[in-house]
């Protein structure tokens, strides 16, 4: 018994003594960050009012929901740089809301906006009018009297609620894997050829890797939308699902990065109204999407792969440095 518990200790600190000089693995210590920087986008602002609710405006919830969202982010994952393009009641240009997310190469954009739809239009019968009208012609031309129903007309509140979010979506006619070739003839500028180097936009290799890159984005953002949309529905929200649109939000098809527009609720219905205000809901609101943002880095994290570098398609070392260069500067914006 004695040498059977000595042998145990014995191969136990063997082991010990043997770990400890055990190197952490690459995985372990190479560990790549899969995004640097978040840019939040509060919808509308200054003198855009958006949406009007009984006694709210779209514009300041948005732009409470995205301060509540980025205060969350900071303190959950204070290694990313969290950016706004608002922080007060002022009005950005879409033009220059995608361009300062470019500009500070934001890893994931983020628009925050509030939904309305139309309400019932009813009507109540209120009373009768009596109106002239005249038949037949000539000599056998009668005058006659009709009653008229008066009507009173209500739009009822919408009934509508829920949460939906959109990306960016391609249609055959515009699509956003061919917003590189696009973009391309707009990138003239006076040393094109020495801060891009010589590429033909009309190659098939430039092609098919432009394809692949904003491929990536729409993969990503779609990632993202269906991880936030699924956190709305845990906590009981509407789930009126993932949405693709192809024009209309200039600011996911303008930013060069995974990008999502969350339409948080309807100020057009009272009830949602009252907790689109509520520091309940935008909590609520908030937490969601940083769930939903948790569950995408650790997708990230699993894919650990370069936006490129993992396709075996061939490419020359201007093709290569021009894309990079696109990326890098974040010109990926049309005019």
């Amino acid at each position: 018994m004695t040498q059977r518990i000595l042998l145990f200790f014995l191969i136990t600190g063997g082991i010990l003594t043997i770990s400890s000089f055990v190197r952490p693995t690459t995985t372990q210590t190479n560990r790549k960050k899969v995004i640097g920087t978040v840019i939040i986008d509060p919808g509308h602002g200054g003198s855009d009012h958006g949406a009007k609710g009984r006694f709210s405006y779209e514009k300041d919830i948005c732009l409470a929901v995205s301060l509540k969202l980025g205060a969350v982010i900071s303190k959950e994952f204070p290694e990313l740089r969290v950016l706004y393009t608002r922080t007060t009641d002022s009005y950005p240009e879409l033009h220059d809301r995608a361009k300062f997310a470019n500009e500070n190469k934001g890893d994931l954009y983020l628009c925050v906006h509030v939904n309305a739809a139309r309400g019932k239009r009813v009507a109540e019968v209120v009373g009768y009018k009596t109106v002239s009208y005249y038949t037949g012609k000539g000599a056998s031309r009668k005058k006659r009297t009709k009653r008229v129903p008066q009507y009173k007309y209500t739009n009822l509140p919408s009934e509508a609620k829920g949460t939906e979010t959109y990306i960016w979506g391609a249609h055959r006619s515009e699509d956003k894997e061919l917003a590189i070739i696009e973009n391309a003839p707009m990138l003239q500028e006076e040393n094109f050829e020495k801060n891009y180097g010589g590429v033909d936009v009309n190659s098939p290799e430039f092609i098919a890797i432009s394809l692949l890159k904003t491929k990536q984005y729409f993969k990503r953002s779609a990632t993202l939308a269906g991880f936030i949309q699924d956190e709305f529905a845990k906590v009981g929200r509407v789930d009126r699902d993932v949405r693709q649109r192809g024009i209309g939000i200039w600011v996911l098809q303008a930013t060069a990065m995974p990008s999502v527009l969350v339409e948080t609720g309807f100020i057009s219905n009272p009830e949602e109204e009252d907790y689109l205000n509520s520091e309940s809901g935008q909590e609520e609101l908030s937490a969601c999407m940083v769930r939903g943002l948790r569950n995408y880095l650790s997708w990230l994290e699993q894919k650990q792969q370069p936006e490129i570098s993992s396709t075996n398609t061939p490419t020359t070392a201007n093709t290569r440095s021009f894309l990079e260069a696109v990326e890098d500067k974040h010109k990926l914006t049309k005019k």
